[in-house]
């Protein structure tokens, strides 16, 4: 596979120990995902899943599994 841009959302605050969710675009139009800790395990979706899923967590759909 190619050298892939991950990106992950972080603020000056956030420790180096914390897993976070990694996100990257593929040549092949595929979405990649990886926590940071585990990066060896990658899962893969569709650009029209991804699109749905961030419809998703903006509408507050998965609000539930955040902690407060």
């Amino acid at each position: 596979m190619t050298q892939l841009d991950w990106q992950r959302a972080t603020t000056p605050e956030d420790g180096e120990q914390e897993a976070y969710l990694e996100v990257a675009a593929g040549p092949d139009g595929r979405i990649y995902m990886r926590e940071s800790n585990d990066p060896d395990n990658i899962v893969v979706t569709t650009q029209a899943k991804w699109e749905a899923f961030i419809k998703g967590v903006k509408a507050g759909e998965f609000d539930d599994f955040a902690e407060e």
